[in-house]
């Protein structure tokens, strides 16, 4: 049977599950951590929020491909591109091990080669971000708890640009000449530094205004946080407002660069 994107019941527990896996992030909050191979950094609270994450999955949306980061650091990658689930089970794991909450769980639905579900959560600040199929909320969830206990739940949408103008989030722990050039060159004054997938989630609720990166990052990284982004009315393509084509297994899914923004913000090139 196909999967449908817009069942409100599979996305909310999408949902369950991402808070779920950041109840066991937050379990390890403060632990140390060790290097992979390409020497970023990794812990326990990694590893085991994506197990959970995978066995929920296997329930959810039994037979359907992952994408997950650890496995994918083992050499596990899905055979099927076409329809897969990508997962960072800790984005922002600098952020995590330095302590300023600025780390996200992720669980995105690719088909087709766009992201068309994105679950997004923060445990550290108990708010959790929901999105597909043009509709897109927020609310706040402590770790471990079931997506019907959120108290404040409501949608959410990208904001028209300030008066003063649009506001910048700049990577903490990646800064980039390139990304300072661009932001340059376009005239955006005004920057926030923040860290992880929490930057897309921001600009969906009307927080900023858009962010940029000039090097390559995984499918992983952005997928749910792509959907979220574009259920609230933002987007995200290439800097020269190209489609960002996801499931390219022959790149080992990665792809160069991106922009993301509000939807009434247009800045190319």
């Amino acid at each position: 049977m196909p999967i449908r994107f817009n069942d409100s019941a599979l996305i909310d527990a999408l949902g369950t599950l991402a808070v779920a896996a950041g109840h066991r992030v937050m379990a390890h909050y403060g632990c140390v951590s060790t290097a992979k191979a390409d020497g970023s950094p990794v812990t326990a609270a990694d590893q085991e929020a994506e197990e959970i994450i995978l066995e929920g999955l296997a329930k959810l949306l039994p037979g359907v491909p992952v994408l997950a980061e650890e496995s994918a650091a083992a050499g596990k990658l899905p055979v099927s591109t076409d329809l897969f689930i990508a997962v960072d089970p800790l984005d922002g794991t600098r952020e995590f091990i330095a302590g300023n909450g600025e780390f996200t769980v992720n669980i995105g639905l690719v088909s087709a080669g766009s992201p068309v579900a994105g679950i997004v959560y923060a445990p550290a600040r108990h708010r959790l971000w929901i999105g597909a199929a043009g509709k897109a909320e927020a609310m706040t969830l402590a770790p471990g708890e079931v997506i019907t206990a959120a108290a404040d739940r409501s949608p959410i949408r990208t904001r028209a640009v300030p008066a003063e103008g649009p506001v910048a989030l700049v990577s903490r722990s990646h800064p980039e000449a390139a990304s300072e050039t661009f932001l340059a060159k376009h005239g955006v004054t005004r920057r926030l530094a923040m860290g992880s997938s929490l930057k897309y989630a921001v600009i969906a609720e009307g927080g900023a205004d858009l962010t940029v990166r000039f090097a390559p990052i995984t499918e992983w990284d952005i997928a749910a946080g792509h959907a979220l982004l574009v259920a609230a009315g933002g987007r995200m393509t290439t800097p020269e407002g190209g489609a960002i084509v996801y499931g390219r297994a022959e790149v080992r899914f990665r792809t160069a660069s991106f922009l993301a923004s509000s939807g009434a913000l247009r800045l190319t090139g």
